[in-house]
């Protein structure tokens, strides 16, 4: 059951609205030319893994294959297959999703895959959407091409935007090495292994005339006619045509290296544990990537891209590609297409991040850095330092802080693991109790801090998990595993073996409220940021001020990332004079002092509170 501290607390956390507050104004009648017109800053993103949201034809479970799960892909009992959502169930939840505040989608990627891979024993299905044999279609364990369509247009109905997860630097694992098994199909580098010879540098000459992969000129290109620089790449005859395009199942087009080991060169020319990794330096995979996913704003009118394994691809390729997407959909008539790259990090790391918006020329890039300021700031002994140097780190940006409004911005994700686990790992022996309340803090500061918040469904109805990939990925309906349904959720007496589509758990309706004031707050969606209090080396007060872009005044927002309460004079600007509390508890309403504004925070509590114009 559920202690009465927990219910208290998410009492206090649902009443953070202050009657001042007005309710969201009505849709435009033109939802379509509405979303379109809409500042990717200006939006919330849900992101969700179909397969485990919602089943809304069980018709669709198998995919239209034959035989047992290492055939379909399909084992509901299994965290690592497909347990049967859908295209069809996503369309069917949409008013759920709207009714936590947000306005944008971003749905695993939605196209073929190969249903199962890996070695005997090992074997996994491609239920996350990430192993493509066929760029062009849906899935269909997903649904079909109609019911992607169905879903698009219905998310544009009730004014929300679709972002596609796409993929570029791989695909599925079809292309197999004839040498190679007794290293575990290590990666072998240029240097050991160049494109002029076979197999080493002691082998025969392959290639003649070709100058290497930093010449970008087709007649270079037409002269590396022989992959076997480094394995001798095959393709079981039962794959021989396995992918579409059709050009995707010849072997030239990859880099054939072996195995990445995540540094250095092989970070952009090994396989991720066996997939095939493209070469996207030629000039045909930057052709045909642009034919396949231009062809995707054509046909669904689609209003953004999630790149994923971004930095693991050249960024020349990024030059090209992103321009083309951009024009793409400027002729589809969708002038903010939002892309925005996967650039992993495991550390507060924004000048790695920023770099790729630089050379690569991308608009916009994950903001890993703020999900682990974030964490740090909430966990055991942690400090704001991160948090404290953004204002100023945003300007690594190509665009600097303006550009940084746009950043994707989240607290966990279906590969690191979901914010509940992050902070339960960083608090060790912390109670329910406290959890939720830092859980809370944490979407308090997701949804105030600048960038767009990205909510991972789950997170909303108090998903924890035990870890990042396959334990970060529980059903939303009703789920078989027996690993998920035995692991607690935060803030209710509810497991996952039973729909979690609870619109009024404590973390659903926070974030509602929350996304709706960031709605109708312009200093939340683009203002600027100006650092007021940080706690360096211990919890504490964390304070800073937007600013409203139409008219200057600012929102002073105060955190407590301490167990214990606190008061203190934050400092403001000497035109600020009288207040009203928007969000939270613990706002003074006047200055004592020009420049200067008491407050009193619960432990973990929070304030946003908005000068008076």
């Amino acid at each position: 059951m559920i202690r009465a501290t927990t219910l208290a607390l998410a009492a206090s956390s649902l009443a953070l609205l202050s009657s001042a507050g007005h309710s969201r104004e009505p849709e435009p009648a033109n939802a379509l030319a509405a979303l379109r017109a809409r500042p990717p800053e200006q939006d919330v993103i849900y992101f969700v893994l179909p397969d485990r949201f919602e089943n809304g034809d069980p018709a669709n479970d198998r995919g239209g294959y034959e035989g047992d799960r290492l055939a379909t892909g399909f084992d509901p009992a299994d965290k690592g297959f497909y347990h049967g959502g859908d295209l069809a169930g996503l369309t069917s939840r949409l008013d759920y999703i709207r009714g936590l505040g947000a306005t944008a989608i971003w749905v695993g990627p939605v196209f073929r895959n190969k249903p199962v891979q890996g070695a005997p024993g090992q074997e996994s299905a491609g239920y996350h959407g990430y192993w493509i044999t066929d760029f062009t279609t849906v899935d269909p364990h997903l649904g079909t091409e109609a019911e992607f369509a169905a879903f698009v247009k219905a998310a544009h109905a009730r004014g929300m935007k679709v972002y596609m997860d796409i993929i570029v630097n791989h695909t599925a694992d079809v292309i197999t090495y004839a040498d190679g098994e007794e290293n575990g199909y290590a990666y072998r580098s240029k240097a050991a292994y160049p494109f002029s010879t076979r197999g080493a540098v002691q082998g025969a000459p392959i290639n003649p005339g070709f100058a290497g992969d930093h010449d970008r000129a087709p007649a270079n290109w037409a002269k590396l006619t022989d992959p076997g620089f480094a394995y001798a790449p095959r393709v079981p005859e039962s794959e021989r045509e396995a992918k579409t395009p059709n050009w995707l199942n010849d072997p030239i087009y990859y880099h054939n290296r072996g195995d990445t080991d995540w540094t250095g060169e092989s970070a952009q020319y090994g396989d991720f544990i066996g997939l095939d990794d493209l070469a996207t330096e030629h000039p045909r995979v930057v052709e045909g990537m642009i034919e396949i996913y231009g062809a995707w704003i054509d046909r669904y009118g689609i209003d953004g891209f999630r790149i994923d394994t971004a930095r693991h691809v050249n960024p020349e390729f990024w030059q090209a590609f992103v321009p083309a997407m951009e024009e793409r959909a400027r002729k589809a008539g969708i002038p903010n297409f939002h892309i925005f790259g996967e650039v992993a990090t495991e550390r507060y790391d924004p000048a790695l991040l920023a770099s790729w918006t630089h050379a690569a020329d991308f608009p916009s890039v994950l903001d890993f850095g703020l999900m682990y300021a974030v964490i740090h700031a909430l966990s055991a002994g942690g400090s704001q330092a991160d948090l404290a140097r953004m204002p100023m780190d945003d300007r690594l940006y190509a665009g600097g802080a303006l550009a940084a409004n746009r950043l994707p911005t989240f607290l966990g994700n279906h590969d690191a693991g979901r914010v509940a686990m992050l902070l339960e790992k960083a608090n060790p022996g912390i109670s329910r109790d406290e959890l939720l309340a830092r859980v809370t803090l944490a979407h308090a500061l997701l949804l105030s801090l600048r960038g767009v918040p990205t909510i991972y469904a789950g997170d909303e109805q108090g998903f924890v998990g035990t870890g990042g990939d396959k334990e970060a990925r529980q059903d939303m309906f009703a789920s078989q595993v027996t690993a998920f349904n035995t692991q607690d959720l935060l803030g209710t007496d509810a497991t996952s073996a039973e729909a979690n589509f609870d619109t009024t758990h404590p973390l659903y309706r926070f974030i509602s409220q929350m996304a709706q004031l960031r709605a109708r707050t312009p200093a939340l969606q683009s203002g600027t940021t100006r650092l007021r209090a940080a706690s360096e080396t211990a919890p504490g007060l964390f304070a800073l001020s937007r600013f409203d872009p139409r008219d200057s005044h600012e929102i002073v927002m105060v955190f407590n990332t301490s167990g214990q309460a606190l008061e203190a004079m934050v400092a403001v600007d000497p035109n600020s004079v009288q207040f009203r509390e928007i969000a939270g508890h613990g706002c003074g309403t006047k200055s004592i002092a020009a420049g200067s504004l008491a407050v009193t925070l619960a432990p973990f509590g929070f304030a946003l509170c908005e000068a008076r114009r």
